[in-house]
């Protein structure tokens, strides 16, 4: 999946099979569901998810919650705004599917 395509499926119900769940939170991010993205998240592990779940906290207005998962995910892009970082959450998660 492209990044255009992850944009355009945002117009859909639900987000589509084949994402993975930090991507899905993604996704629920995007449309406007802190709630769902987060409760996505929440308890996966993955340096992925933390990546989105300090998203998720940034974009709540909680950056010492957001660090905190920064850290664990290995990546700080606290210093992008809340799209940009959105995309580049997007674009790494896509091009790299499997491999961090």
């Amino acid at each position: 999946m492209t990044i255009s395509e992850l944009r355009t499926s945002l117009s859909k119900p639900i987000p589509p099979p084949e994402l993975s769940p930090p991507l899905q939170a993604l996704w629920h991010a995007a449309r406007g569901n802190w709630e769902k993205a987060h409760a996505v998240v929440q308890d996966d592990p993955s340096p992925e998810a933390a990546w989105v779940h300090a998203h998720l906290h940034k974009q709540e207005g909680d950056n010492s919650n957001a660090r905190y998962w920064y850290a664990r995910s290995l990546r700080n892009t606290l210093n992008l705004t809340l799209q940009e970082e959105w995309e580049e959450i997007a674009k790494t998660l896509l091009s790299a599917k499997t491999e961090f």
